[in-house]
């Protein structure tokens, strides 16, 4: 068959449509599950406010999806409609369409009030502080690592150069973080909790998640914060209660009772001693 022929039968509507779904249907069997090829593959969420963020990440694509969709059906539509069908030909030429015009600054407005409403709905609900948390934690981030006040339990956790902090959380306990900095801006983010929020010298900022699934999560800085930023890792683990009542005592036995008040030991040049659960 001819090149000629084939470009003849790729301007046909409907066989753009076949190649088209032919392309999103090998997508899909190569191995990309749903979540990777249209979502971005999301972690699976590991607390319980995180499920209203995936909610929001997922609602925004499908209706990014729906608009692409349509504007590039729109536009294969108009390019095959209306494409040149004789060489001398040349096509309509309309230099105002009101209505036309209208649809395009009306929907995108909807769409944009939409997004909006949803946001602040949402973010509204995750920020709010509600004070009926059974445990707090003040996260102290400084370069260039962590440190972890248990405020409740009077005990502290610092990670050091040779080993990364960990932070333990009971599971199914509504947890206030109160984040601290002692010298630049740093980002507490932990992905599978779907959540981070900046750490800002002279202010404390706060926050209450519920983790929900035993596990053990990466954490991280997402803020770029210096030479050593890419050293800013934490691990967080979140257990049963017996198991977090256990860890306690573990850092009292340790001597590493009381607060950090810049993340860092009070002992000058000196790590507390490394804690394992």
């Amino acid at each position: 068959m001819g090149l000629t022929k084939v470009a003849a039968r790729l301007r046909r509507p409907r066989t753009l449509v076949i190649v088209l779904g032919s392309v999103a249907a090998v997508t899909l069997l190569s191995g990309c599950t749903v979540n990777e090829a249209f979502f971005f593959d999301m972690p699976e969420p590991a607390s319980k406010e995180a499920h209203t963020i995936l909610s929001l990440w997922n609602g925004s694509w499908l209706a990014a999806w729906g608009v692409g969709i349509l504007t590039w059906g729109l536009m294969l539509w108009a390019a095959v409609a209306y494409r040149r069908r004789h060489k001398d030909e040349v096509p309509e030429q309309t230099t105002y369409n009101l209505p036309l015009e209208l649809l395009y600054t009306v929907v995108p407005l909807i769409m944009i009030l939409g997004l909006f409403w949803f946001t602040a709905r949402d973010q509204s609900e995750l920020l709010t502080i509600k004070n009926d948390q059974a445990q707090t934690v003040n996260v102290v981030a400084f370069r260039w690592n962590w440190g972890f006040n248990y405020l409740d339990e009077g005990v502290y956790a610092v990670g050091s150069p040779a080993q990364n902090a960990v932070l333990v959380l009971p599971v199914d306990e509504k947890v206030r973080f109160e984040l601290t900095s002692p010298d630049v801006i740093h980002s507490f983010w932990i992905p599978d909790f779907l959540f981070k929020m900046d750490v800002i010298p002279g202010k404390t900022n706060a926050f209450e998640l519920t983790p929900d699934k035993i596990g053990t999560y990466p954490g991280r800085c997402a803020e770029l914060c210096g030479v050593q930023h890419s050293s800013m890792l934490f691990t967080v683990k979140v257990v049963d209660r017996a198991e977090f009542d256990a860890y306690v005592e573990q850092l009292k036995a340790q001597g590493q009772t009381g607060l950090l008040d810049t993340g860092r030991s009070t002992d000058e040049g000196q790590m507390p001693e490394e804690t394992t659960i």
